[in-house]
């Protein structure tokens, strides 16, 4: 069974589609990359599954056993973002506010799971450290720990490399495929990188106006937008 099934959305901003008649559908432990040309709708999607951005139409079902509160979010940042003067510690314990009803009090589970997610992603030594004060590849694993709190079987993660040099770029792949692999977290990410996104991918969303893909990553590499987004690289 599906965790999310998506069937024919179509988004709109003040009347202009931002994004048209959309399907697809996400199964538990499958690595979703979704691609596209600029302005082709990705973080609108994101948006919507999060539920901050209604469809003008189509639906998005949540599969049984997974609420939008078991979903992890990893955003692009802003710059105000990065400079937040808190602890990772703490950071990464505001993962868990979103299973939390009223005022956030957090018991001993919270803390020992946040410890885990710290070790998990190999930053236990950036415990007591500034958030501000690390290097953008160090925060992108403290917001990844960070949605891993979140998450029960899903984390969305919005262009997750943006601004990262090519060493830790392929280190952030590697460990978010690790969690899709070891610890069987399902994964959607939005990217530009295709190349990428097809090397460690099990399905692909490709958005585009002159219509969409949706389907394996080996079927996408033999399909027509395939073959044009991977430069002639694809196997058609």
């Amino acid at each position: 069974m599906s965790l999310i099934y998506c069937n024919d959305l179509t988004f709109k901003y003040d009347g202009h589609i931002a994004l048209q008649n959309a399907t697809f559908h996400v199964n538990e432990g499958d690595y979703l990359g979704i691609v596209g040309e600029n302005g082709s709708g990705k973080s609108t999607l994101i948006k919507g599954i999060l539920n901050l951005k209604a469809p003008s139409s189509g639906t998005i079902s949540f599969g049984e056993g997974l609420s939008l509160n078991d979903v992890g979010y990893l955003p692009q940042q802003t710059a105000a973002q990065k400079d937040f003067p808190a602890s990772v510690y703490e950071v990464v314990l505001s993962g868990k506010q979103n299973k939390k009803r009223f005022i956030p009090i957090y018991n001993s589970h919270d803390r020992e799971e946040v410890d885990n997610n710290l070790k998990l992603l190999g930053i236990s030594n950036l415990k007591h450290s500034c958030y501000r004060e690390l290097s953008g590849g160090q925060q992108q694993r403290v917001l990844l720990a960070r949605a891993l709190c979140a998450a029960k079987k899903m984390i969305l993660l919005d262009e997750p490399v943006s601004g990262l040099d090519p060493k830790i770029t392929n280190e952030m792949y590697n460990l978010i495929q690790k969690l899709n692999k070891e610890e069987g977290i399902t994964i959607i990410m939005v990217s530009h990188d295709v190349k990428s996104i097809v090397k460690y991918s099990t399905h692909i969303l490709h958005l585009s106006g002159h219509g969409h893909f949706f389907g394996t990553t080996n079927e996408y590499k033999k399909s027509r937008l395939g073959f044009e987004f991977l430069g002639g690289e694809a196997d058609v």
